[in-house]
């Protein structure tokens, strides 16, 4: 239990170093109280956001496409090789903005890149091409976010495309059929804008 904790504050000391950050955690662990497993829940999630940052600056520093290999950034970081799987596989998805390929063997080598959106509307009907046929309200905040990110409409569009999809306004939709009408909503609304 000990050694565990050590292990976590020393990975987010180290992890903190490499954002320049100065985010300084203390857990207050009593053995056998059970709270080891919500530290261990902690420690993971915000070392996926320290990876997810680490990568997106590597992106951003080779100007858009890397090359990395899943076990080398697993041993940076200190942890398992699916955590970097997890990291790529809900972050860097097409609705993010980024087409990830990968190669088995090897150490898992994976290509990052990040979609050009030098031409918004090409970026938009990407997007829409791709969209699937239902969508959570998180998932229209985290499409709507990365538009207004990548400057393929305003932030006050944004806004009242969220406001639109949320599920305050659908509240008269039945739930079985909400995810699936908020789905066609978005795409008529960002097809709006392309016409």
């Amino acid at each position: 239990m000990g050694y565990f904790i050590f292990r976590c504050l020393f990975s987010i000391f180290i992890l903190n170093f490499y954002l320049e950050e100065s985010i300084f955690c203390f857990y207050n662990i009593n053995e056998g109280q059970g709270k080891s497993k919500s530290i261990g829940v902690i420690y993971m999630a915000r070392l996926s956001d320290i990876i997810e940052s680490f990568i997106k600056q590597m992106i951003d520093e080779m100007d858009g496409c890397i090359e990395i290999q899943r076990n080398e950034l697993a041993n940076h970081f200190n942890c398992v090789p699916s955590q970097i799987n997890y990291v790529i596989d809900t972050r860097f998805t097409t609705d993010r903005g980024y087409y990830v390929e990968s190669r088995r063997g090897g150490g898992g080598h994976i290509r990052i890149r990040r979609i050009n959106v030098g031409q918004s509307d090409d970026y938009l009907m990407h997007i829409i091409a791709s969209m699937r046929d239902r969508l959570s309200q998180q998932s229209v905040e985290v499409y709507v976010n990365n538009f207004v990110d990548y400057n393929a409409i305003s932030e006050r569009e944004g806004e009242i495309i969220k406001a639109a999809t949320s599920d305050k306004a659908l509240s008269m939709i039945p739930l079985d059929k909400r995810d699936e009408f908020r789905a066609n909503l978005l795409k008529q609304m960002l097809i709006s804008l392309l016409v």
